[in-house]
């Protein structure tokens, strides 16, 4: 069985993650889809409010493409939480050239720390391209419609939480 992780924080998700999700699950067996617990981040949603709305959006994506996918929170190393729940591939999106250089940092460290769990980079499809959580965060926090950016129900909760 080929297991995928696809690690972030996903405060909020955003319909770049869902594609990246929708597509990861094509190359997959398992797609493991790992929240982070990064407190450093402050994110504006609590782990349990995080998971339920990848939870939410995930169940039509895994029966559509006959993937088995889990939520999975972690809050240790990401090669730790590959290794964790048996993943042979990270799955990453990439936007921009800005992300490429984080990443590649990234690849570097993850292979020195583990050489057989390797790194496949998806890149965003041109409509999600200029999505990114913090900026639909600040457009709702200041009145803007979020609705191209992410699912009904994620558009609610940040009403609710920002306005």
């Amino acid at each position: 069985m080929r297991i995928g992780l696809y690690p972030g924080t996903f405060d909020p998700v955003t319909h770049g993650h869902i594609d990246i999700i929708r597509r990861a699950c094509r190359l997959v067996d398992r797609l493991v889809i790992g929240v982070a617990i990064n407190r450093d981040k402050g994110p504006l949603f609590s782990l349990d409010e995080r998971v339920e709305m990848i939870q939410s959006e995930i169940l039509p994506i895994g029966a559509a493409a006959g993937c088995e996918i889990i939520v999975h929170p972690f809050e240790n190393l990401l090669i730790d939480c590959a290794r964790d729940v048996n993943a042979t591939v990270i799955v990453r999106g990439l936007r921009a050239v800005a992300d490429f250089e984080y990443e590649f940092q990234m690849v570097g460290m993850n292979r020195a720390l583990d050489a057989r769990i390797e790194t496949v980079f998806l890149m965003a499809d041109a409509k999600n391209q200029a999505i990114a959580s913090k900026l639909v965060k600040e457009i709702c926090r200041l009145g803007g419609d979020v609705t191209k950016f992410v699912p009904p129900l994620v558009k609610d909760r940040l009403d609710e939480k920002l306005r």
